[in-house]
């Protein structure tokens, strides 16, 4: 049984690990071929595989309270609904022409590269120092940076949404906006920014438990 969770726990980590490897390749490529332009349809080129990498991370919830992953349950459950709600709205709204989206893929994908690779050394046992240092010093600004863009994505989008109207694709930055923001708008930011908080709070508190214990080690040796 317990070959068989170190087997299941490595085959998911290598499969994100993999997934955002190659979203993050295809957008960085498509952008140096076709320059601009390729941020109107980058989320049609990796969307099918970015949905599948942010609908599967639900499945982290479940490892960190079986004890599969050694980790904190609240900062990694705001991390993944904010992604998947947003993600879902991205989707209903139809605004992947956005080039605030194309950041924000960016942005996600850049935190998950930080941390399955040394996910993935964990399970193997040898997780390294440098790798230590970058998955949870790093990760800290990347993930404010990322609740930013989430936020200007928000204000962008929302204002120019009719709530009992359907939009339409790519939305034109023209339209008139409603005379009051979106209900959603006004419910979704406080508790964004509230969940934000606290999981740059629960970051910073694994950063200093992390390297304490790195640090401990290295003096026994």
């Amino acid at each position: 049984m317990l070959s068989f969770r170190l087997a299941y726990i490595f085959s998911y980590n290598l499969f994100q690990f993999c997934g955002h490897t190659w979203i993050l390749a295809n957008t960085i490529a498509r952008f140096l071929t076709f320059g601009q332009d390729a941020l109107a349809d980058t989320f049609y080129s990796v969307g099918v595989v970015m949905t599948l990498c942010q609908l599967l991370s639900i499945l982290e919830l479940f490892h960190i309270a079986d004890g599969i992953e050694k980790a904190r349950l609240l900062p990694r459950f705001i991390q993944v609904m904010e992604k998947n709600c947003l993600l879902i709205m991205v989707i209903m709204l139809e605004i992947e022409c956005k080039p605030v989206v194309c950041a924000q893929l960016f942005l996600w994908n850049i935190l998950d590269l930080l941390r399955y690779p040394h996910e993935l050394l964990c399970v193997m046992g040898k997780p390294s120092i440098p790798m230590v240092w970058i998955r949870y010093t790093l990760c800290i600004p990347l993930y404010i940076l990322s609740v930013a863009t989430e936020v200007v994505t928000i204000y962008q989008v929302l204002p120019y949404v009719e709530p009992t109207t359907p939009s339409s694709s790519c939305l034109n930055s023209t339209a008139s906006p409603p005379a009051r923001p979106p209900l959603l708008l006004m419910v979704y930011l406080p508790v964004l920014a509230l969940g934000a908080s606290v999981t740059v709070w629960q970051l910073l508190k694994e950063r200093k438990h992390h390297l304490e214990k790195w640090n401990k080690k290295l003096k026994r040796k």
